[in-house]
């Protein structure tokens, strides 16, 4: 079985070639090559799995394409060598989720439309899925979102498995609450609806611990500028600071912070960051800084150290570092195949009634999916230089 992968050129701030730089030293049973568009006849009766994967390649969240896209094609690379799904080879085909949203939207009408892709894999924002999520009901394709967000999606047809606020923000604040003492909070994110909800969720959960709210704001995307935020904060007096920033904002962000001064004496809790971000602050900027995941490479267990090893075998020493926003992409596909294999059929609403009350394992565990959206092992952990040190369970 050959493995085969597409990048949609349009509006990528890198060539393609970069994306998978690493791939000509990678397995020889895997085909990288324009689209074949011979011998394939309507959706669903070809003998091939369409896969639109849509993965923001360009704007803040843009830092995290390169890791999303490799973790995709390490998955299809995997599946494909098993005999596909349900014996029909995977082809998938990137298409950039970055930019303007009326732009992605027609991105996806394109790729549902035209390049008659069976099925959307998501890793973007939470803004994306939801402005795609008109377009999934009315295409009724199966629609996969993997990164973290803000819970509550119950669109039919879409299954969204990443970390939401009850379980990796709750027991993150009582934590902090008990053993630092946290009770002055200061949140700051980007202006749209994953911080927008989440914080909704954050409050309440510091109420629970006695806590007090000392400020809020939400920043438009993009921003580089934190000087005006970062006054803000130190009149507050906060313990902590709660960043629900996205992508290069939330890098620039605590650069910034750690440049005021700020970093030794108040506490950083972030709800989307890996080591990707940490690399972009620096080694010396990331003092006092935690984060909750369902995915960090130092938890130590077999099933995540396997898929390092065979992440590494892939794509060479130095591929993109791949934390909990990248690998989530890889779980995609991981809930995919159990669904697939559950159902006996990938026709859509059999396999979207085989996604729910399943467990799947995949480099996270088991993780059980219901009523759309996940539950996984969490850890909170605390950064160590460019790397996160888990400190427990949650």
């Amino acid at each position: 079985m050959h493995s085969t992968l597409n990048v949609t050129a349009r509006n990528l701030p890198f060539p393609p070639s970069l994306l998978f730089r690493n791939l000509a030293s990678a397995a020889s049973d895997r085909v990288l090559a324009p689209m074949d568009r011979g011998g394939f006849g309507p959706r669903g009766a070809r003998n091939r799995l369409r896969i639109g994967g849509f993965v923001c390649c360009s704007g803040s969240p843009g830092m995290w394409g390169p890791a999303a896209t490799s973790t995709a094609q390490l998955a299809v690379a995997e599946i494909n060598r098993r005999g596909g799904i349900l014996g029909r080879e995977i082809e998938f085909q990137v298409y950039d989720a970055g930019g303007p949203i009326d732009e992605v939207v027609d991105r996806a009408e394109q790729a549902i439309a035209s390049d008659e892709v069976d099925l959307i894999m998501g890793m973007h924002t939470s803004a994306v899925r939801v402005a795609l999520r008109g377009l999934i009901t009315r295409s009724r394709i199966p629609y996969i979102y993997t990164p973290v967000y803000e819970g509550g999606e119950r669109t039919p047809g879409v299954i969204a498995i990443g970390e939401t606020p009850r379980w990796q923000n709750r027991p993150s604040i009582h934590w902090l609450a008990e053993a630092k003492r946290a009770s002055r909070w200061y949140l700051i994110g980007s202006d749209y609806v994953w911080p927008w909800q989440s914080h909704r969720a954050v409050k309440r959960y510091i109420k629970e611990t006695g806590g007090l709210v000392v400020g809020e704001e939400f920043v438009p995307v993009g921003e580089d500028n934190h000087e005006a935020h970062l006054e803000r904060i130190r009149a507050a007096k906060p313990d902590v600071v709660l960043i629900s920033l996205i992508g290069t904002d939330g890098v620039t962000f605590n650069r910034a912070f750690a440049d005021a001064g700020l970093a030794a004496t108040t506490l950083r809790f972030a709800g989307c960051f890996d080591e990707t971000a940490l690399l972009g602050i620096g080694a010396d900027k990331t003092e006092n800084l935690f984060c909750a995941s369902g995915y960090f490479p130092s938890v130590g267990s077999q099933a995540g150290d396997d898929f390092r090893d065979r992440y590494r075998a892939m794509f060479g020493a130095f591929a993109p570092p791949v934390g909990s926003c990248g690998e989530s992409a890889y779980e995609g596909f991981c809930l995919l195949e159990a669904a697939a294999n559950r159902a006996g059929t990938l026709d859509t609403r059999p396999l979207l009634a085989a996604a729910d009350n399943l467990v799947y394992r995949g480099p996270r565990g088991p993780v059980t999916v219901r009523s759309g959206h996940a539950r996984m092992p969490m850890y909170l952990a605390e950064a160590d230089g460019l790397d996160f040190r888990v400190i427990k369970a949650i």
